[in-house]
Parts: structure tokens; sequence; C-alpha cells
């Protein structure tokens, strides 16, 4: 008896060691919300991105823009420039302006320019052709580009307060993140500014002696 009982008592607890070394891994839907940790995530890049986006296309400035070296389409050309991010932490705001960028150009309401990554790219592949790889009659000719009417940039910033545990908070640790997004667009022409929109996020996580 004593013998089943220790031989009991030996699996369950290779059981249970088993069991907390199991790792487990599949797919998201990446539309549902995303709160693993209370610092920057996709839910908050596609909130962020998505407000945004609809101001954007709603600004009564941007809806044309007549410039004498623009064909019969006078929809604003937009450069879509940077976002500082002025957060503690490692945010690639790029991001952000990336999915603001490709459900702009799904929508058609601008026409967008190549920004700093694309002329960069652009360049090599001019250098390239005028290298005398390419046939003269292939080669692209430079000094065509759309010039842009309005640049769009802006900044990321954040404030992040923490309560460490107490008696008074039974013991329980509190975090609170706040998020401020601004975006401009600016007349390249004027420096007029056209457009700005802020957007705010703000998270709390409460977590006790033991993660919860």
């Amino acid at each position: 008896m004593k013998t089943a009982t220790a031989s009991t008592l030996a699996l369950t607890a290779l059981l249970s060691f088993t069991t907390l070394g199991c790792s487990s891994m599949g797919y998201q839907d990446p539309s549902k919300s995303e709160l693993v940790t209370i610092d920057f995530g996709s839910t908050d890049l596609q909130t962020l991105a998505g407000d945004m986006m609809v101001s954007l296309e709603e600004a009564p400035a941007l809806m044309y823009m007549e410039n004498p070296g623009k064909d019969a389409d006078k929809r604003v050309i937009l450069f879509i420039g940077d976002v500082e991010n002025r957060t503690a932490e490692h945010i690639d705001t790029a991001a952000i302006t990336d999915k603001i960028q490709t459900q702009l150009f799904k929508n058609g309401k601008f026409r967008l320019v190549a920004g700093k990554q694309g002329q960069a790219q652009i360049s090599d592949q001019v250098r390239f052709q005028q290298s005398g790889a390419v046939r003269e009659e292939m080669m692209r000719t430079v000094g065509r580009q759309l010039g842009a009417d309005v640049v769009l940039y802006g900044s990321l910033r954040s404030i992040d307060k923490k309560r460490s545990a107490s008696l008074e908070s039974a013991g329980r640790t509190t975090r609170d993140k706040y998020y401020q997004f601004i975006l401009r667009c600016v007349n390249i022409e004027t420096a007029e500014i056209l457009w700005q929109n802020e957007v705010e996020l703000r998270k709390r996580s409460k977590t006790g002696v033991f993660g919860r």
C-alpha cells in the first residue's frame, strides 16, 4: 500500500511538472483586442491609425488643390513624413504611418508620392540605369516626379505612472499609461497647417503579489 501511494504521488508530481512546463502556440485574429501587457501593442496601432485616417479623409481643406503643374486630377498630392517617437518605449512609428498610407491608397482620396525609403530606392535604380547596364531607350527619364502639395508628420508621446503595492492598495501594483498621438498636414508652399488632429489612449493594469 505504501509503495502504491508513493508511486501515485510521484506520478502526480511528474504530471504537474509536465503540465507547468508545456507551452502553446497558435494564430490569433489580428483585428481582436490584444492586451498582453500595458505597453504599446497592435490594438493601439490599429486604433491610432484608424481614428487619424477617418479625420484626415474628412478634412475640408484637403478635398482638392489647384496647381499649375497638375493634370486634370486635382486630388491633393500627399507626402507622408515621419512620426517622432517621444515615448520611453522602442516603438516603430513607421508602422503607424504605413498603415495610414495603405488605407489612404485603398480609399483613393489622395495622390501619394514615395517617402524617404521609396526615394532612396528610386535613387539607387536611377544610378543603376545611368551606369551603362541598361539600354538607352529603356532608361527612365528623371526630373518628372510629382511635387507634393502637403506633407504629413507628427509625434507620439506617453506618460507612464506607477503606484507600488502597499497595504492601502491591498498589495496590488497599479500602472497607468497615457498615449497622445498628433498628426498635422502642412502646405509645402505656404507652411500653413491645413489639418491637425489628436488621438488619445489610456490603459491601466493592476497586478497582485502573484501576478493577478
